[in-house]
């Protein structure tokens, strides 16, 4: 039995109406951020994607090979969170850590994680575990993903914005028969 060439794809495009795909590949949310990566698709052929920049892939996209074949994108099933209460209190929360997430009238959806979850259900959310395909929104901004970080003083990564963090505070508090200020 012979090995299929690995096929190579430098290109994303949206997928045209009418076009279909050849073959296609199932990703988690962190695998669709993707610049230089190879990928098994649906078939068992490899795909080696080497793209000029980092892109985030959702199921609109298709990676276009150097041969012209279309290889769809779909979102593969991954451990999540469904998440209901007070939905504008509780986004705000979620949103404030920039952790992605998915956000309907009825429910926000991020992904499974332990601290996040202990947090929502403290500010009195029910928060249910589920698998599926991860869809969240855009960032602001006119980013394509919310690529979550923090703005801390050591953070060790330059950029700017057009707005103050504040990062000061103080404490007031007594300490027995003497008092610190922090």
């Amino acid at each position: 039995m012979s090995v299929a060439p690995t096929l190579k794809a430098h290109e994303v495009r949206s997928l045209a109406e009418g076009e279909t795909c050849a073959d296609h590949v199932v990703l988690t949310y962190e695998d669709r951020l993707i610049r230089r990566k190879r990928l098994s698709c649906a078939s068992g052929q490899h795909l080696m994607v080497d793209l000029p920049k980092t892109i985030g892939l959702d199921e609109t996209t298709v990676l276009v090979t150097t041969s012209g074949q279309l290889i769809g994108v779909k979102a593969a099933d991954e451990d999540l969170l469904e998440v209901s209460g007070h939905l504008a209190h509780l986004a705000w929360h979620i949103g404030n850590r920039h952790t992605p997430c998915e956000i309907t009238d009825s429910r926000i959806v991020i992904r499974a994680e332990k601290v996040m979850s202990e947090m929502l259900i403290g500010l009195g959310a029910t928060v249910t575990p589920m698998r599926g395909p991860f869809r969240p929104g855009g960032g602001a901004y006119g980013h394509g993903r919310t690529m979550g970080h923090s703005h801390g003083p050591d953070d060790g990564h330059g950029h700017q914005h057009d707005h103050h963090h504040d990062h000061t505070h103080s404490h007031d508090h007594s300490h027995g028969d003497h008092s610190h200020e922090h």
